[in-house]
């Protein structure tokens, strides 16, 4: 996820002006919100950001979804039956899209060849692979016709598996795997998730209004198989806004319902009494570094000698300075689950010592390796919340006074960074990764060869296979072999940097029930919310 990003945003609740109406209403089962960012895709076949997977977790829904208590549960699907050798679903018979007509099995068959599709250039096709033939289709090597996906009937799908895939059921509540109406969807060409009409719902809400760049709103889809388990009737998200101290502002002002904290307006929080709520989101942030041809950044003793000055610790003690965030050791955190505990248990993480000489040491090092007579500023691009700014300003100075590297922050709106991490604008990205499903693979293959998340398109022939390994096997300590070595990988190749595991506090209206905060799937998720009176 994602979730993140995943690439994932620093902060989920959101906001930028409209008409304020108040925070919550109970009578009209109403609240207002703010985001953070504009969703910059609500294609769900293209969508790889959590703004956008907020947004489409509460208007579209899978096979399966995620119940208030956390766990899987029946969507579009009542029952399905898996084997080593795939899944057959059925869907229910009161399944219906915004305009009355039924979700079929087809509008899967659609959605699906059409994150696999070239053509379609989805960043996300990877989280199909475990489909038979997926992957041969995604480049180019096999017709759309021979993904492993049967329409037996239009209540009955059948999924063929190109290898045993034990987490497979968690994938169909993911995005990617939402269904999309080909009728529709061909109606709209290439204005398809442009506005609020050019988009059909099969979730709890649908979005009835969108003024790009200002807000968003959610009501109530009548059409819903389980609409009298939804209480709310709108979800109002008239400000965007990427500043936090704004958020709070309308907060105090009782102008939205929730908004997430940082060190500043933390303090003024507790000043005020406010009861303060904490989550950790299961996300991971980082630096990625930028291994294109002629990028600076592919040097192995310039990435280790960025590696033997910076602690993570001090970032997340002084820098973010908000409970709940951990120091980053590794590209897989440390709720994931191995053989029998903590993945990170069984197999602990290298830890990197600061040493300040032995940077400089590398770096003269990586300088006479690339013949500069003179170290050039490196371009780091980051967001525009003041979170970011901080923590961007924290490594300028600490490059700065550490090894006399001049590092050039290049500050952009979400979806131009998204933009700019895509076509390798950067030498250095502050970036994230939230789990899409429950398994180290959802980190694990992130930064495979093939995968179009790998913004800095890191290789390693190792990794890959190790990647592969854990793919193909389906004993549980053999797979976790594999995602061992892949972090041993990542720590002595410096793919990238592990900065923090993101813990997050907020606050949030007394009056609003029921807001279900989630590791995995749409975080924070008010289908199951309501305001009490």
């Amino acid at each position: 996820m994602v979730r993140l990003l995943i690439p994932v945003v620093a902060c989920l609740l959101w906001g930028a002006p409209l008409m304020a109406e108040g925070a919550v209403d109970a009578k009209k089962q109403r609240i207002q919100i703010a985001l953070g960012e504009e969703p910059p895709q609500l294609n769900s076949t293209k969508s790889t950001d959590q703004a956008s997977f907020f947004v489409l977790g509460h208007v579209k829904e899978g096979l399966l979804r995620y119940d208030r208590r956390r766990r899987l549960a029946p969507g579009v699907a009542e029952r399905w039956e898996m084997d080593a050798e795939g899944v057959t679903f059925y869907l229910r018979e009161d399944a219906r899209w915004s305009d009355g007509q039924p979700v079929t099995a087809r509008d899967f068959e659609f959605a699906w060849k059409l994150a696999v599709d070239p053509a379609n250039a989805s960043q996300y096709a990877f989280i199909l692979y475990p489909i038979r033939n997926a992957e041969k289709v995604n480049n180019g090597e096999m017709p759309l016709d021979s993904l492993g996906v049967q329409v037996v009937d239009d209540r009955t799908l059948k999924v063929a598996f190109e290898r045993p895939c034990g987490y497979f059921l968690s994938l169909t509540a993911f995005g990617t795997y939402f269904p999309v109406r080909e009728d529709f969807y061909k109606s709209r060409g290439e204005r398809y998730a442009a506005d609020a009409g050019d988009l059909l719902f099969n979730g709890p809400f649908k979005l009835t209004n969108w003024v790009h760049g200002a807000s968003l709103r959610l009501e109530k889809n009548e059409q819903y198989w389980n609409r009298d388990a939804v209480a709310l009737e709108v979800i109002d998200a008239p400000y965007i806004t990427p500043d936090t101290r704004a958020r709070f502002n309308l907060f105090k002002d009782g102008n939205i319902a929730m908004t997430g904290l940082d060190s500043e307006t933390l303090k003024d929080a507790l000043e005020q009494k406010y009861k303060i709520r904490k989550f950790s989101d299961g996300a991971v942030f980082y630096l990625e570094f930028n291994f294109r041809e002629g990028r600076l950044t592919r040097n192995l003793k310039l990435r280790q000698a960025i590696q033997a000055i910076y602690d993570p610790r001090e970032l997340v003690d002084k820098v973010i300075a908000v409970p709940g965030n951990v120091p980053g050791r590794s590209l897989f955190p440390q709720w994931l689950q191995g053989v029998e505990g903590s993945f990170r248990k069984e197999h602990p993480a290298a830890e990197a010592e600061v040493d300040i000489e032995k940077g400089r040491r590398l770096l003269e090092e990586a300088r006479a390796q690339l013949g500069l007579e003179a170290w050039p500023p490196l371009i780091l691009l980051t967001g525009q919340s003041p979170t970011a700014a901080k923590q961007a300003e924290y490594l300028q100075n600490l490059f700065k006074e550490a090894l006399a590297l001049d590092l050039k922050i290049d500050k952009q709106t979400f979806k131009q960074r998204l933009a700019k991490m895509t076509s390798g604008e950067f030498d250095i990205v502050a970036a994230g990764w939230g789990p899409d499903f429950n398994d180290p693979m959802t980190f694990a293959d992130l930064f495979a060869s093939w995968n179009e998340n790998n913004r800095g398109r890191y290789a390693n022939d190792e990794y890959d296979r190790q990647v592969r390994v854990a793919q193909n096997s389906a004993d549980p300590a053999e797979r976790m072999a594999a995602f061992a070595e892949i972090q041993r990988i990542i720590f002595e190749d410096v793919a990238i940097l592990p900065q923090y595991e993101r813990g997050s506090v907020y606050v949030q209206h007394p009056k609003l029930k029921g807001v279900v905060r989630n590791i995995i799937g749409t975080d924070p998720d008010y289908t199951h919310a309501r305001v009490a009176e």
